[in-house]
């Protein structure tokens, strides 16, 4: 089966690592929007322009699923793509659940991009788990460009980030979630900063999974190599740089995989 992931830029990268270890076997397009990222900076009506237009792209690809593995877009525009699309349309969830179930009675920090932290999505999800008391947000926004440039532990990254948890009393918690694809570049350095007790949860494989439950398709752990066939923004990546650049992405979320 051809499975399209998309997202704004580079996060979604790692829903599609862990799809390409688990189904070596399928065909994938990857498609960054990397004409208009960030999308968390976006408001929702240019975000839902934008992931209309990627989805126009992708169904003239003939792929047979679509992945948004990028959670600002799933909040924003993932329900209108389903009302319009009949093919499986699999996004982003916060692994806020997995959190909350692993670590009852304690608190769980969700890190996303501010138009996320504002959307109605997360709200609902807070709502539905009756995780009022035990969920607080915080928008990261910053580790989206951060990211974006291959700048994933550097001291500015790394300031950044000590800056903006500083307030939290980690006591209180148990974990903190990955409520943007973005983020997952920045484990080493989240562990660096985060007490030992702190969990760092993302919802890649949950997404997969839901990806297989949705489209029948059989895992298979296998050394093989997946095809996959780049886009920015509709246009097929084949400049030697942009491939090296994206290798140099996915060589970091081997680094990660384990962490």
């Amino acid at each position: 089966m051809k499975i399209a992931f998309f997202d704004s830029g580079m996060g979604g990268l790692s829903v599609l690592h862990h799809a390409t270890k688990i189904l070596p076997q399928e065909e994938f397009i990857f498609f960054a929007d990397e004409d208009n990222v960030p999308y968390g900076t976006k408001t929702p009506e240019e975000v839902l322009g934008f992931v209309d237009a990627a989805f126009k792209f992708l169904i003239a690809q003939e792929v047979g699923a679509i992945v948004v593995a990028c959670n600002t877009a799933t909040s924003v525009a993932v329900k209108a793509m389903r009302e319009k699309y009949s093919l499986p349309i699999i996004g982003m969830e916060p692994a806020l659940k997995v959190a909350l179930d692993t670590f009852p009675n304690k608190k769980v920090l969700v890190a996303a991009t501010a138009i996320t932290i504002t959307g109605e999505k997360i709200h609902r999800l807070i709502k539905n788990l009756h995780a009022e008391n035990f969920a607080e947000l915080k928008a990261l926004p910053r580790l989206v460009e951060f990211a974006e440039r291959l700048e994933f532990n550097s001291a500015a990254v790394e300031k950044y980030l000590r800056d903006e948890l500083a307030a939290c009393d980690w006591k209180n918690f148990s974990s903190l979630v990955l409520g943007c694809t973005h983020f997952n570049y920045f484990k080493d350095t989240l562990k660096k900063i985060l007490p030992p007790h702190m969990k760092i949860l993302d919802g890649n494989a949950g997404t997969v999974n839901e990806l297989i439950r949705r489209t029948n398709l059989k895992p298979e752990h296998a050394e093989k190599i997946s095809s996959v066939k780049f886009f920015y923004s509709g246009r097929r990546v084949t400049d030697a740089a942009e491939l090296l650049r994206l290798k140099k992405f996915l060589r970091r979320l081997d680094e990660m995989y384990t962490l």
